[in-house]
């Protein structure tokens, strides 16, 4: 199944039947942050009852407990950084973005590594509505790596303000977080993404915790974006993209 759409443009055809998955799986051995511990996933037990067929259950009836923010790939809205309602799940009206993805290195500034404006500046980002930031080293631990206490790297403001000004609508990251771990609670760079509420912005979102092999190409693709209905400010999501090929 093929779709067709125009970027600056140019017209761009897609294979939707050859899907490119960026989200980490959302398991006990997958990827965790903000001192959470390992996600868990265990069967109900009670009154004779075991819901694991492998230990002589009749289905398999598991709880689980996780953190959308510290456990794996997730998408979360204004919700998230002010004491509005914005749950994530009622925020789109459709799931698929044109996108482009980029790969950044993090410079090194007082002891952090960061990505700034001027980075940011200095690529060609097409009139798109989703950027997919992949950083360097991309390393296989992203999927797995426990990030809590590790000062990773992170968006200095500017540079998510220039996003939004861009008008970026959907920004995804390979990191647990655009800000800084330990910023005092400050979200600096949520904030400015969101342009602390501006109604314009209602509507976009950040993705953490993505993982975009090194055989993906920088360019352009079309995104999409799907999560459940949560009613929070958060959700896990799968984010997936198609590579998009110019119409001849």
């Amino acid at each position: 199944m093929k779709v067709e759409l125009t970027i600056a443009n140019t017209a761009y055809k897609a294979d939707l039947t050859a899907p490119i998955d960026i989200s980490i799986p959302l398991s006990p051995e997958g990827p965790r942050a903000w001192y959470v511990d390992r996600m868990i996933i265990r069967p109900v037990q009670g009154e004779g009852f075991i819901g694991d067929v492998s230990q002589g259950g009749s289905v398999n009836f598991r709880d689980i407990h996780f953190n959308p923010h510290g456990h794996g790939t997730h998408t979360e809205s204004y919700e998230h950084v002010a004491a509005v309602s914005r749950p994530v799940g009622t925020l789109l009206s459709k799931y698929f973005f044109t996108s482009q993805v980029v790969t950044i290195t993090p410079i090194s500034s007082d002891g952090d590594h960061v990505i700034t404006a001027q980075q940011l500046k200095s690529l060609t980002i097409d009139a798109v509505e989703a950027l997919v930031v992949r950083t360097q080293p991309n390393l296989l631990e992203k999927k797995s790596k426990n990030y809590s206490d590790s000062n990773f790297p992170y968006f200095e403001a500017d540079a998510l303000e220039y996003l939004a000004e861009r008008n970026i609508q959907h920004l995804l990251v390979d990191l647990p977080s655009v800000d800084r771990e330990h910023d005092e609670g400050k979200l600096a760079a949520h904030k400015a993404f969101w342009k602390n509420g501006d109604l314009s912005r209602e509507q976009c979102t950040i993705t953490e915790f993505i993982f975009v092999p090194d055989e993906i190409q920088d360019g352009l693709y079309l995104l999409e974006l799907q999560f459940p209905a949560f009613v929070n400010d958060a959700s896990p999501s799968r984010p997936v993209l198609y590579q998009l090929f110019e119409s001849r």
